[in-house]
């Protein structure tokens, strides 16, 4: 059954590892980034998306894995940075031939990589795919697992466009204020339910018509095409769906104070952080406000298993760390998202310093080799 995955190692510079999977007898085209298993095994959602070619896949799943790695450094979850692309339409190609195949794929790496949901990718799914391995998060509570950790991301970006409002206009409210979401998905959708309930006028944009209608009719989101949604007048920009949309185009015409969104690797390039402080727009690092979902996910290792209050009490932590990154950025004039990626590189450092100590002090280990 297995003799149809075909497994190649890609070798990436900066990477623990990186591997294709293909088997083409259910069309299976997948890669497996491992980014940094310093502080635990590499966890990070599996999307499946219908990309040009493999070597645009494997840009975003390079730059998400690294992201994974951040993130979780920054949230304390305990686990390293990886993520996995399965390449293809999933109106076109989803199976349970292929998800098996995928689990296999994952359980050939035993353990290195811990999978769970993203974009295209259900709950439903995983249940198949753990029927393949045992490395599998964010399943039903049912099973033991945590569930669907969208909410839990909407929640903390909820959270982290409170600070933001708080930090530009001295009050967090967000009564009267207008928010744009491009993106209603899964964690878009629950985002506008959370600011319409908090008083907030909503517009949204998504490539999903009957998703936008559906809003427009439940909570009165106001539809906006996707070509206007990043440059309409409002107080906060939620980007929700696929990252790298702040960039030398889309930056200058921004009609806002504040970016906080969902998605991951907004900026196409570390630059673009100070393309936005330039411009005095209030940016929440990515990897730090919408780390509800994997620090919710992380909670399933804790011992004694997962438990909802410790995963909320943890979420609840996100405005703070926010307010931390946005000082440290005033104080020292850089953007926050290079105080974001200075604090994430010296967590996982340091913890790389602790073992490398560790292993040098262990009885009958001699020195560590050089170039870790």
């Amino acid at each position: 059954m297995t003799k149809t995955l075909q497994i190649t190692d890609i070798p990436v510079a900066g990477y623990e590892r990186v591997v294709r999977g293909v088997d083409s007898s259910c069309g299976l085209h997948a890669i497996i980034a491992v980014h940094d298993t310093t502080l635990g095994p590499a966890l990070g959602g599996l999307r499946m998306w219908p990309y040009a070619n493999e070597e645009e896949a494997l840009f975003d799943v390079k730059r998400l894995s690294r992201g994974m790695t951040f993130k979780s450094a920054v949230a304390h979850t305990g686990l390293g940075g990886g993520k996995a692309v399965i390449l293809g339409d999933p109106k076109k190609v989803k199976s349970e031939a292929l998800y098996l195949a995928m689990g296999r794929f994952v359980d050939s790496l035993g353990g290195k990589y811990i999978t769970a949901e993203d974009v295209n990718t259900s709950v439903q799914d995983l249940e198949i795919i753990r029927r393949a391995t045992k490395y599998v998060t964010g399943l039903e509570r049912k099973d033991g697992g945590s569930g669907n950790p969208s909410p839990y991301t909407a929640y903390g970006v909820f959270l982290g466009i409170r600070a933001a409002l708080g930090w530009k206009f001295g009050s967090d409210s967000c009564k009267g204020k207008v928010v744009a979401i491009q993106g209603v998905g899964a964690v878009g959708s629950a985002l506008a339910k959370r600011l319409v309930d908090a008083g907030a006028k909503v517009h949204g944009a998504d490539k999903n018509q009957d998703r936008l209608k559906q809003l427009e009719k439940e909570i009165g989101l106001v539809p906006t095409s996707e070509s206007d949604i990043m440059t309409m007048k409002c107080d906060v920009f939620a980007p929700c769906a696929l990252g790298a949309v702040l960039n030398d185009q889309t930056i200058p015409k921004l009609n806002t104070p504040i970016v906080a969104g969902a998605a991951n690797n907004l900026l196409l390039e570390p630059r673009h952080g100070k393309v936005l402080a330039d411009r005095d727009v209030l940016y929440a690092p990515d990897y730090v406000i919408n780390a509800g979902g994997i620090i919710n996910v992380s909670v399933e290792f804790h011992p004694g298993g997962y438990d909802e209050k410790v995963s909320l009490t943890k979420i609840e932590r996100i405005p703070q760390a926010l307010k931390e990154l946005w000082t440290i950025a005033k104080e020292e004039r850089i953007p926050p998202s290079d105080a974001a990626d200075r604090l994430a590189e010296r967590i996982v450092a340091d913890a790389r310093g602790k073992k490398k100590a560790d292993a040098a002090g262990a009885p009958g280990k001699g020195k560590p080799r050089s170039g870790g």
